[in-house]
């Protein structure tokens, strides 16, 4: 739990935006491999906000290696992806 709390504080602090929650995880072989849902641009009602999902790369002690958007969407819409697509 802690890698994915330092993950989330990690990738705010790079982008200068809120992360709010960890989608996925998982271990790979070389560290951690996550997917972020960051707050882009917030808007009212909050249901228009623009959020933006982040794999973020992290290695095996939890440093972030690297990151990047893979998707953007607003907070109220529902995922139009394939369940365990990325």
């Amino acid at each position: 739990m802690e890698v994915l709390r330092e993950a989330r504080t990690q990738l705010a602090e790079l982008t200068g935006m809120t992360a709010e929650s960890v989608s996925s995880f998982e271990q790979t072989e070389d560290g951690w491999s996550l997917e972020v849902e960051v707050l882009e641009l917030e808007r009212v009602p909050d249901t228009m906000s623009l959020m933006g999902s982040y794999l973020v790369e992290l290695d095996p002690d939890g440093q972030l290696t690297g990151y990047r958007r893979v998707r953007r969407y607003e907070r109220g819409r529902a995922d139009a992806r394939g369940s365990g697509g990325r």
